[in-house]
Protein backbone atom coordinates (compact mmCIF):
# COMPACT_ATOMS: atom_id res chain seq x y z
CA UNK A 1 0.00 0.00 0.00
CA UNK A 2 1.11 3.44 -0.76
CA UNK A 3 0.22 6.56 0.48
CA UNK A 4 0.97 10.37 -0.72
CA UNK A 5 0.67 12.62 2.09
CA UNK A 6 0.87 16.31 1.37
CA UNK A 7 1.20 19.44 3.62
CA UNK A 8 1.18 23.48 3.39
CA UNK A 9 -1.87 24.87 1.65
CA UNK A 10 -3.50 27.43 3.20
CA UNK A 11 -4.42 30.91 2.67
CA UNK A 12 -2.04 33.96 1.87
CA UNK A 13 -2.36 36.69 0.28
CA UNK A 14 -1.07 37.77 -4.12
CA UNK A 15 2.43 38.23 -3.74
CA UNK A 16 3.36 35.87 -0.70
CA UNK A 17 4.94 32.69 -0.61
CA UNK A 18 3.77 29.24 0.15
CA UNK A 19 5.76 25.86 0.41
CA UNK A 20 3.82 22.66 -0.24
CA UNK A 21 5.64 19.19 0.79
CA UNK A 22 4.56 15.82 0.05
CA UNK A 23 5.77 12.33 1.35
CA UNK A 24 5.08 8.78 -0.40
CA UNK A 25 5.17 5.79 2.19
CA UNK A 26 4.60 2.36 1.85
CA UNK A 27 6.20 -1.02 0.25
CA UNK A 28 8.15 1.34 -2.36
CA UNK A 29 10.81 -0.11 -4.76
CA UNK A 30 11.84 2.93 -6.49
CA UNK A 31 10.54 6.05 -7.67
CA UNK A 32 10.69 7.51 -11.24
CA UNK A 33 8.91 10.89 -11.02
CA UNK A 34 7.19 13.12 -8.25
CA UNK A 35 5.00 16.49 -9.25
CA UNK A 36 2.11 18.65 -8.00
CA UNK A 37 -0.97 18.83 -10.53
CA UNK A 38 -3.86 21.37 -9.55
CA UNK A 39 -7.26 21.86 -10.39
CA UNK A 40 -10.11 24.54 -9.89
CA UNK A 41 -13.80 23.69 -9.52
CA UNK A 42 -15.02 23.30 -12.96
CA UNK A 43 -11.57 22.57 -14.44
CA UNK A 44 -9.63 19.94 -15.81
CA UNK A 45 -6.39 18.29 -13.77
CA UNK A 46 -3.46 20.72 -14.94
CA UNK A 47 0.60 20.06 -14.72
CA UNK A 48 2.12 22.37 -12.43
CA UNK A 49 5.58 20.49 -12.10
CA UNK A 50 7.27 17.49 -12.05
CA UNK A 51 10.66 16.15 -11.15
CA UNK A 52 12.23 12.95 -12.19
CA UNK A 53 14.89 10.91 -9.96
CA UNK A 54 17.29 12.50 -11.53
CA UNK A 55 16.38 15.39 -11.04
CA UNK A 56 15.28 16.48 -14.30
CA UNK A 57 12.44 19.36 -14.01
CA UNK A 58 9.81 19.66 -16.01
CA UNK A 59 7.49 23.24 -15.42
CA UNK A 60 3.66 24.56 -16.52
CA UNK A 61 4.39 28.04 -18.58
CA UNK A 62 1.84 29.89 -15.86
CA UNK A 63 4.59 29.57 -13.23
CA UNK A 64 7.70 29.54 -14.72
CA UNK A 65 10.45 31.29 -12.44
CA UNK A 66 7.80 31.72 -9.50
CA UNK A 67 7.47 27.88 -8.39
CA UNK A 68 10.55 25.97 -7.92
CA UNK A 69 10.22 21.58 -7.25
CA UNK A 70 12.87 20.01 -5.70
CA UNK A 71 12.88 16.48 -4.02
CA UNK A 72 14.82 14.59 -1.42
CA UNK A 73 15.01 10.77 -2.85
CA UNK A 74 16.00 9.60 0.66
CA UNK A 75 13.15 10.47 2.33
CA UNK A 76 10.68 10.02 -1.18
CA UNK A 77 9.64 13.63 -0.37
CA UNK A 78 9.03 16.46 -2.92
CA UNK A 79 8.79 20.15 -2.11
CA UNK A 80 7.01 22.83 -4.43
CA UNK A 81 8.16 26.38 -3.23
CA UNK A 82 5.40 28.96 -4.81
CA UNK A 83 6.49 32.62 -4.60
CA UNK A 84 5.11 35.37 -6.20
CA UNK A 85 1.41 34.03 -5.51
CA UNK A 86 -1.38 35.31 -7.59
CA UNK A 87 -4.96 34.77 -7.27
CA UNK A 88 -5.13 32.38 -10.74
CA UNK A 89 -3.20 30.16 -8.27
CA UNK A 90 -5.76 28.99 -6.00
CA UNK A 91 -6.66 25.90 -6.57
CA UNK A 92 -6.56 22.21 -5.23
CA UNK A 93 -3.52 20.95 -5.37
CA UNK A 94 -2.21 17.20 -6.08
CA UNK A 95 0.55 15.37 -5.12
CA UNK A 96 1.38 12.61 -8.19
CA UNK A 97 4.07 9.92 -8.20
CA UNK A 98 5.04 7.39 -10.65
CA UNK A 99 6.33 4.88 -8.34
CA UNK A 100 6.94 0.80 -8.41
CA UNK A 101 6.02 -1.47 -5.18
CA UNK A 102 8.05 -3.92 -3.74
CA UNK A 103 5.38 -6.23 -4.89
CA UNK A 104 5.06 -4.94 -8.45
CA UNK A 105 8.29 -3.70 -9.43
CA UNK A 106 6.00 -1.87 -12.20
CA UNK A 107 5.81 1.83 -12.37
CA UNK A 108 2.27 3.08 -12.02
CA UNK A 109 0.79 6.46 -11.33
CA UNK A 110 0.03 7.16 -7.43
CA UNK A 111 -1.79 10.78 -6.58
CA UNK A 112 -2.61 12.77 -3.15
CA UNK A 113 -5.79 13.39 -1.34
CA UNK A 114 -4.96 17.21 -2.29
CA UNK A 115 -4.38 20.54 -0.53
CA UNK A 116 -6.37 23.78 -1.01
CA UNK A 117 -4.18 26.61 -1.88
CA UNK A 118 -6.31 29.71 -2.08
CA UNK A 119 -4.27 33.32 -3.36
CA UNK A 120 -7.06 35.91 -1.79
CA UNK A 121 -6.35 39.36 -0.42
Amino acid sequence: QVQLVESGGGLVQPGGSLRLSCAASGSIFSIDTMGWYRQDPGKQRELVATITSSWNTNYANSVEGRFTITNDNAKNTVYLQMNSLKPEDTAVYYCYAKLATVASRRSRDYWGQGTQVTVSS
